[in-house]
């Protein structure tokens, strides 16, 4: 009977620690998400303010600024500049438009998207807390593009190999899943192209006059439409390791039109990696440079 007892109260703590468990993961990606916007709304209040106290507290050591015209500024940059005439202001005021969040374990997403101005900003978990580790902005085109810059007519780089070594098994296994995906568009293939993106994909870019979803990219696909978005030869990146997020920034350089500067952040779901965002800026002359190391 006393070890009927004894059985009996282990198996009940198993039980309430597994209830809490359930009940409190919920609640703990609910208070992961209401930090990443409070965090959010303080960098968009330290940028209109040129608070630069606040914003240094705010900008990881890896973070980067690109502007509509593609232009990149470093966090030293950014801070030196705040609050001077050369400063950089945000282009979405916190009036302008309501702001989409994502949390992804160590690695937040905050879209806000105002007419054909869009604005990106990655965040990651620190020890001190929330960080902003890319902020960035694209201007969709006010009408449909003519052509769409892409890789040529054939597609080696990026959907056989792209000039980077990963670092990371997981580094490793994004590329291939990006190599998989761009070689999906390119051959027209919805479906494969869908096995490597999320359900909460989006998609813009300066040479689309769109802001794309999953299901809009899946049907411009499957008419054989590119609407301005393409794969585009790589030139460079830089990826930042996660775990189960990666976020990975490139340069390109289509068959025709400016270079491209893009964001984009995966997941590890259900098992593989998939994409989250593409956020593609076209990079104009006056704002040309080597990219950030």
């Amino acid at each position: 009977m006393e070890r009927f007892l004894r059985i009996a109260l282990i198996f009940g703590i198993a039980c309430s620690a597994t209830v809490l468990i359930l009940l409190n993961g919920p609640v703990a990606a609910a208070d992961e998400a209401q930090a990443l916007l409070q965090a959010d709304q303080a960098f968009v209040q330290a940028f209109t303010k040129a608070d630069k106290a606040a914003a240094k507290k705010l900008l990881d050591t890896a973070f980067t600024w690109t502007d509509a015209a593609g232009k990149i500024s470093t966090r030293v940059l950014v801070l030196q500049n705040l609050g001077s005439a050369a400063g950089l202001k945000l282009s979405i005021s916190s009036e302008g438009g309501q702001p989409k969040e994502y949390t992804y374990g160590p690695v937040g997403v905050v879209q806000v998207n105002d007419g054909k101005m869009h604005v990106l900003r990655v965040w990651v978990k620190r020890p001190a807390g929330w960080q902003a580790l890319v902020y960035q902005e694209v201007k969709s085109l006010d009408a449909p593009p003519s052509v769409t810059p892409g890789a040529g007519k054939v597609c080696e780089n990026p959907c056989k190999s792209v000039p980077y070594r990963p670092k990371t098994p997981g580094e490793k296994d994004v590329v291939a899943s990006y190599l998989a995906l761009e070689s999906a568009a390119v051959a027209h293939n919805a479906a494969d192209w869908s096995a490597h993106v999320a359900d909460e994909f989006a998609a813009v870019s300066s040479n689309s006059d769109q802001q794309l979803d999953k299901p809009g990219r899946m049907a411009g696909l499957e008419k054989e439409k590119m609407g301005g978005v393409a794969p585009t030869p790589l030139v460079s990146a830089r990826m930042f390791d996660f775990g189960d997020a990666v976020v990975m920034t490139s340069r390109h350089k289509p068959d025709r039109g400016n270079p491209l500067h893009i964001t984009r952040v995966w997941i590890k779901r259900d098992g593989k990696w998939v994409e989250t965002l593409s956020y593609q800026t076209a990079i104009q002359p006056a704002a040309r440079g080597a990219a950030p190391k």
